[in-house]
């Protein structure tokens, strides 16, 4: 297969990131090798290994890129909206700003699912962008709930992304009616989160408190014990 045209300009990250999607978009995900990428890019793998060590990682520097994108594009205007109405904005977004890459993500996606360390891999990487682009929408990621909050975002966008690929239209319908669906479910699903997270706070808080409790009796036994001046069956 033909070398598309080299990639030129930008840092040397850049060129290497672009190089990759551009690769992504002509070949499976496991079929491009360092070396391919080094010639897209135009440089030494010398130069390659400067900045990147796998091609996990220009990934993930890829999807830093987009997170970049997405939260320099963030408004006050929705402030007084609902959690619903920002994140719909905010990923909105993120698939406006993936775009330019569609053809590659489509291609190497089944590759990577397929791959249960590149998945996993990936997964982190998703959670990374993801935890941003919650905070950047006004939805809290601390506390007991946020880990789930943005896994299941993760997961939520992981089936967006599933129909964005088949959504032909440029206004991008499907792709917002799949959205509009998957807020309102996850909406509710947050919303008994969080109750069940207030209900069982008090009996989180007491489990807490008698494992101190416990540790410090541990501890005192433990010093007592190594007092020759006290009995140790204390």
């Amino acid at each position: 297969m033909a070398k598309t045209a080299e990639i030129s300009g930008g840092t040397v990250r850049d060129r290497v990131i672009d190089a990759l999607m551009a690769l992504a978009a002509e070949r499976d995900w496991d079929q491009i090798e360092i070396g391919d990428i080094a010639e897209q890019a135009g440089i030494s793998l010398t130069e390659f290994r400067d900045v990147f060590p796998s091609k996990g990682a220009i990934l993930a520097a890829f999807a830093r890129r987009i997170d970049h994108a997405v939260l320099a594009g963030a408004s006050d205007d929705l402030a007084d909206e609902s959690d619903k109405d920002r994140l719909f904005d905010v990923l909105m977004r993120r698939f406006d700003a993936l775009s330019p890459y569609k053809p590659a993500l489509k291609r190497m996606t089944p590759s990577i699912m397929r791959d249960p360390l590149s998945l996993a891999a990936l997964n982190q990487v998703a959670v990374n962008s993801m935890r941003f682009m919650l905070a950047s929408a006004g939805i809290d990621t601390e506390g007991p709930a946020g880990a789930l909050k943005v896994q299941g975002s993760v997961l939520m966008f992981a089936k967006l992304l599933d129909v964005w690929f088949h959504d032909e239209d440029t206004g991008m319908s499907k792709t917002m009616a799949a959205m509009d669906a998957e807020l309102a479910r996850g909406r509710m699903l947050v919303s008994r989160l969080d109750d069940l997270c207030r209900l069982t706070a008090p009996l989180s808080g007491a489990l807490h408190r008698a494992a101190e409790r416990g540790w410090r009796m541990a501890e005192r036994r433990s010093e007592l014990r190594g007092n020759p001046d006290i009995d140790p069956s204390i």
